[in-house]
């Protein structure tokens, strides 16, 4: 099986010994994003800011890839704190439509560089 790695400067570097996506299988499995402005390296101040901005980077890769969100099958999404679970949602919500991806949501004790929020998708291409 052959696997291809998926970069694009859409989208924050790996900050690790990792790929932002690797495609294998007819699948992509993008890395963990985190609400990062690729453009400046900074996070965003709020929780929902970090949701806008990790989802925007993950579709990123996905277009660096010739794929895009509508073929999304699983999401898995970390918080700090899963108070904020509800302001994720709401913005999550805005970048998926019906049929929606299945999803995990799961609370973490910490994230990379303290982070509110990171999510990471598995994606059928085709």
């Amino acid at each position: 099986m052959s696997k291809n790695t998926i970069t694009t400067e859409k989208a924050p570097g790996a900050i690790g010994p990792y790929s932002q996506a690797v495609e294998a299988g007819g699948f992509i499995f993008t890395s963990g994003q985190l609400g990062i402005d690729p453009a400046t390296g900074e996070f965003g101040a709020t929780v929902e800011e970090q949701t806008r901005l990790s989802l925007e980077n993950v579709k990123a890769i996905l277009e660096a890839a010739g794929a895009g969100l509508t073929q999304v099958v699983k999401t898995t999404v970390f918080l700090k704190d899963m108070n904020d679970f509800v302001r994720v949602n709401e913005v999550y919500s805005s970048f998926f439509e019906q049929p929606y991806p299945a999803r995990s949501a799961v609370e973490v004790a910490r994230l990379p560089k303290d982070a509110l929020v990171e999510i990471e998708t598995i994606v059928v291409k085709g």
